[in-house]
């Protein structure tokens, strides 16, 4: 038996960064559903910590399971799948990787901004076609617009920062008005709907946010509005969206997140006023080393008796 603390990763990781932890720690890489029972069930009452990301968590009948468990990290920010009030009530420190890939998910928000209002999905399509540009309807400026963003966390300021270098007037939602902020605070999110020119949804998945935007939000946004998603699939009633796209209700929508991950949108897949991306906002080479090295130090400050560095 090694001498260093017994570790169970569940998400995938490079060979690299399975190294890297490695060199620390006691791993039990279960990347794979069957993987993971069967590690929870062999080696459950070994581990002492565990490695998880937000969309696969770490469920209540799982930690039941670890008797010695201690501290629970999420990769990325989000830890919606963690069973925290679970682990809080053992006294299990959680953590995630808050920070880490934040840029990388402002820079793709943008992108997926631009990507929408100025259409690229249909243009470079229509441009493979051999279709010039006095067939096709000019598409919108970005600058100017007026973008409301769906909840201001370190994320969402991070887009408000590359907004205002577009000139953009910028607004958002939240439960209550951020304190130092200048922007726009609205008070519910169909008020920021009806005055924005872009939604952009940087909240937390969960309960609490499913199908926040559906069909009167969309209809908020209307004919001239474009709705940006790089929080959660769960935040956004699909069906709605694809109704509001295809009825020409919504002007158009760029995608990174979707309910039925990890398979594809079925019902936006046709359109072609969407752009879609498989959830790889936070996905960065930068961004991915940053989230391993924030959880090296997690489990180091954990383990020396500091404290974890970002705590949930």
């Amino acid at each position: 038996m090694s001498d260093k603390i017994p570790l169970l990763v569940l998400n995938k990781l490079s060979s690299e960064h399975q190294a890297q932890i490695a060199a620390v720690y006691d791993v039990t890489y279960a990347p794979t559903a069957a993987e993971r029972v069967a590690a929870v069930a062999q080696h459950g009452a070994e581990f002492r910590a565990v490695l998880t990301i937000g969309v696969i968590g770490l469920t209540p009948e799982e930690i039941a399971a670890m008797p010695k468990l201690e501290l629970i990290c999420a990769m990325g920010a989000g830890y919606e799948g963690i069973a925290v009030d679970a682990a809080r009530a053992r006294g299990i420190v959680v953590a995630n990787g808050a920070g880490t890939n934040d840029d990388c998910v402002a820079d793709h928000a943008f992108g997926l901004l631009i990507a929408a209002v100025r259409n690229f999905h249909s243009l470079d399509r229509l441009c493979r076609e051999g279709v010039w540009r006095e067939s096709i309807p000019q598409p919108p400026n970005v600058s100017g617009k007026r973008l409301g963003i769906l909840g201001l966390g370190t994320i969402g300021q991070k887009i408000a920062r590359r907004a205002a270098a577009f000139d953009m007037a910028i607004g958002y939602h939240n439960r209550k008005p951020r304190e130092a902020v200048a922007h726009r605070y609205f008070d519910s999110l169909k008020a920021l709907a009806t005055w924005a020119d872009v939604l952009v949804l940087a909240t937390p998945g969960g309960p609490a946010t499913r199908h926040l935007v559906n069909a009167e939000i969309l209809d908020a946004l209307g004919p001239q509005g474009w709705l940006v998603n790089i929080s959660r699939g769960s935040v956004v009633d699909t069906e709605a969206l694809a109704a509001a796209l295809r009825e020409g209700r919504l002007a158009g929508a760029g995608i990174d997140v979707y309910e039925s991950e990890p398979k594809r949108p079925e019902p936006l897949i046709g359109l072609d006023n969407v752009i879609l991306t498989p959830h790889v906002a936070g996905w960065s080479p930068e961004a991915t080393q940053a989230s391993v090295d924030r959880f090296m130090a997690n489990a180091e400050g954990h383990f020396a008796g500091r404290g974890v560095v970002s705590p949930v």
